[in-house]
């Protein structure tokens, strides 16, 4: 089974600062949620931080999580209200269907591949140096403009199972030409960010440029669109990247 997990996270206490601000240290305690090795459980994560003052967590495990720790080290432990939120994520699945459409949010992190970057880093040039020794590899590098970012998203809606219908516009104006007339994607970028941070084992610095995605999608493969739920969509998916949610349109 699969279950979906909402965490409320209270900023104000100590270690949730160090969790909020840093991806590496958020996923050492989402893996701690359940009695299985990061290897054998892909878990996916993604903090919702719209609300500064009530931050989110949300977690898809292969198996059912206890937050007890993420609760007592950076939540309200004791506190009214349900700060846990455990759901059966078959539910969900049960309701895809060819053509339906649905709410989304993503954050990901949208990449591209070359093998010239523009401005190398001190370890790229290394790299490079070596690719004129040997067997060339390409550099991941992320995308930075939020044009590029949306392009990067709509490049693989359809091998997700999913495409990104027309946004509602108001009847066009009599007697004004339009160059393009076509409506745009119903999708928003709601925000971006550049997570900077150092791996414990080795102490390299890791950026990851980030975007969060809004908006409405429609069913084209249900099989493409089940899968991208389970394993996630894009690269990083250990620092909160990937983690796709859907929402039923209401009428």
């Amino acid at each position: 089974m699969t279950y979906l997990s909402r965490i409320r996270i209270n900023p104000l206490r100590a270690r949730s600062r160090t969790l909020l601000s840093n991806p590496r240290a958020m996923h050492s305690f989402v893996s701690a949620g359940t009695p299985d090795t990061p290897d054998t459980q892909r878990i996916l994560w993604r903090l919702d931080n719209d609300n500064r003052h009530r931050p989110e967590l949300f977690v898809l495990t292969r198996t059912r999580p206890d937050w007890t720790h993420l609760v007592e080290a950076a939540g309200w432990p004791g506190a009214d209200g349900d700060q846990v939120a455990v759901a059966d994520y078959a539910p969900l699945l049960g309701q895809l269907t060819l053509g339906r459409e649905f709410a989304f949010r993503l954050t990901a992190s949208p990449v591209q591949n070359t093998k010239r970057p523009d401005k190398p880093t001190p370890s790229q040039q290394k790299r490079q140096k070596d690719n004129a020794n040997g067997r060339p590899r390409s550099f991941r590098l992320g995308h930075r403009t939020a044009a590029a970012q949306l392009g990067w998203l709509l490049d693989r809606a359809s091998r997700n199972g999913f495409e990104i219908p027309p946004a509602a516009v108001s009847p066009a104006i009599p007697d004004i030409d339009e160059v393009d007339s076509t409506p745009a994607g119903d999708v928003r970028l709601i925000r971006r960010d550049r997570l900077t941070f150092h791996k414990k084992t080795d102490g390299m610095q890791v950026t990851v440029h980030t975007a969060t995605f809004e908006g409405r999608l429609k069913v084209t493969d249900v099989g493409l669109l089940t899968h991208a739920l389970l394993n996630g969509i894009g690269p990083s998916k250990a620092y909160g990247c990937g983690l796709l949610t859907l929402a039923p349109l209401r009428g």
